[in-house]
């Protein structure tokens, strides 16, 4: 593969945690913030974490490349304490280099902040976005950010009449519908989360050892109370504490532990570090 096309194919990466009680990322943030080098990922081109707190989230974001940021070290020190929490490091395939399209993205839905990240490339997604019928726009110019409008819309109908979750059966299925179209798009992996519930799609990545664009594309840590969570704090409260539960998603593994690699179209629902539902979308249309 040319070099030039090489490039084309870079795509940002993902990370989240959910756990039981709260805890706070620390080397598991740097580490990603350390694969935005030039030698490494040449994701350079913007990042951001966000912390939920309750039913809001704390929200971080910066154009600059993660590994040359002082507000990562910062947050490794003095972020917030949590049991959920998304980060991302960009590489610019869709918008140019500005806050508008560095995620993850954020927007209010019936009183719960959600948040959204994504890692790939969907061409052809504005021609499924009409604007003028939807509720939810983007700021930016981001493929990204539109498959998040998208989303939301989906999510405004399930939810439409009440002011609690829909059960987490019936806001996976909605999310494997709409994520079975926007695959067909391109790469289309996806963390989701909605202050309560994290959602995983892992799909496809370009993978720099054979130069294709396959799976695995996220891989899963999970970890128990008596198993230390070497990417977490531990001298945060609750963090080691009896009954802990920690389920880390990341592009790569971010250490020399067991992670699990997902499957192509896996999706999962997990809660309080806890896998509360699992299933696999549809292979791809042939083309």
């Amino acid at each position: 593969m040319a070099r030039s096309a090489k490039l084309a194919t870079l795509m940002c990466e993902l990370l989240a945690l959910s756990c039981r009680y709260p805890a706070r990322l620390t080397t598991s943030l740097t580490g990603l913030a350390a694969r935005a080098q030039q030698a490494v990922s040449r994701n350079r081109d913007g990042w951001g974490a966000a912390f939920y707190q309750g039913a809001d989230v704390a929200l971080y974001r910066d154009t600059s490349s993660a590994d040359q940021s002082p507000q990562v070290p910062w947050l490794e020190s003095h972020g917030p304490e949590t049991t959920l929490s998304m980060a991302y490091i960009r590489h610019a395939t869709q918008g140019p280099i500005e806050l508008a399209n560095t995620g993850p993205y954020a927007r209010e839905l019936n009183g719960r902040m959600r948040i959204f990240a994504h890692n790939g490339n969907l061409p052809g997604i504005r021609d499924r976005f009409d604007s003028r019928c939807w509720r939810f726009h983007p700021v930016g110019q981001t493929d990204s950010e539109i498959a998040f409008c998208m989303l939301l819309e989906v999510l405004a109908e399930l939810e439409e009449g009440s002011d609690d979750l829909p059960p987490v059966d019936k806001r996976i299925a909605a999310l494997a519908a709409l994520f079975a179209e926007l695959r067909e798009l391109g790469p289309a992996n996806f963390l989701y989360a909605d202050s309560q519930t994290l959602f995983v799609h892992a799909d496809r990545r370009f993978q720099p050892a054979t130069g294709e664009i396959e799976p695995p594309a996220l891989f899963l840590r999970t970890c128990a109370s008596e198993q230390a969570p070497e990417l977490l704090d531990p001298s945060v409260a609750g963090s080691l504490a009896p009954g802990q539960r920690v389920a880390l998603l990341s592009t790569v593994p971010l250490n020399d532990k067991s992670w699990q690699p997902l499957a192509e179209g896996e999706l999962l629902a997990i809660d309080a570090g806890q896998i509360v539902a699992r299933t696999c979308l549809p292979s791809r249309s042939k083309h």
